[in-house]
């Protein structure tokens, strides 16, 4: 049988997505993300024999901006909003031989824009949490690719109705990097 990772294990991960396209207002750009995420094990009381949870207990992705000159360029910050508190990430096994695993990686966060010369960086969230797929041979992962479940919007804290920036695909490899 598989083994899923002991209870209160707690698992740093590294990350890279590499040629993510993002929608900042009406600007496409495509960066590349690095960093890493740490996620807590915990029971999963709605199926403990198959599945546990996984609480996010850090999360934090940096990408340049290109450009040229000096109005262009900059950084991009993706860190966990707060504490994950009701951990609806999920790792379950789906086959046992050989072992095959399912994780569903949701995760709230903050981006921020900054750029030379703007002053203040822009401060977005997720309008939803962000989900993540990965199909998995091994927990931790180790160099696998996970897809995006659909485009992340993002919003400015203030006005949460208008959206500002757009991930349109975010094909992270996790762990073993």
């Amino acid at each position: 049988m598989p083994v899923l990772p002991p209870i209160g294990a707690e698992i740093p991960c590294s990350r890279l997505a590499i040629n993510t396209p993002l929608r900042i207002k009406d600007a496409l750009v495509s960066v590349d993300f690095r960093g890493g995420i740490k996620h807590r094990i915990e029971v999963n009381p709605d199926d403990p024999m198959n599945s546990v949870r996984v609480r996010t207990v850090g999360h934090r992705v940096t990408a340049e901006l290109p450009g040229e000159g000096e109005a262009s360029g900059g950084t991009i910050t993706i860190e966990q909003n707060d504490i994950d508190i009701d951990s609806p990430s999920t790792l379950r096994v789906t086959q046992q031989f050989p072992p095959k695993y399912e994780f569903r990686e949701v995760t709230t966060f903050t981006m921020a824009i900054e750029r030379p010369g703007d002053g203040e960086a822009l401060v977005l969230t997720t309008k939803e949490p962000m989900v993540l797929l990965g199909q998995l041979t091994q927990f931790p992962p180790r160099g696998d690719l996970y897809k995006l479940e659909k485009p992340v919007e993002l919003v400015d804290l203030e006005d949460p109705t208008t959206v500002l920036a757009v991930i349109e695909k975010f094909p992270v490899k996790v762990g073993g990097l």
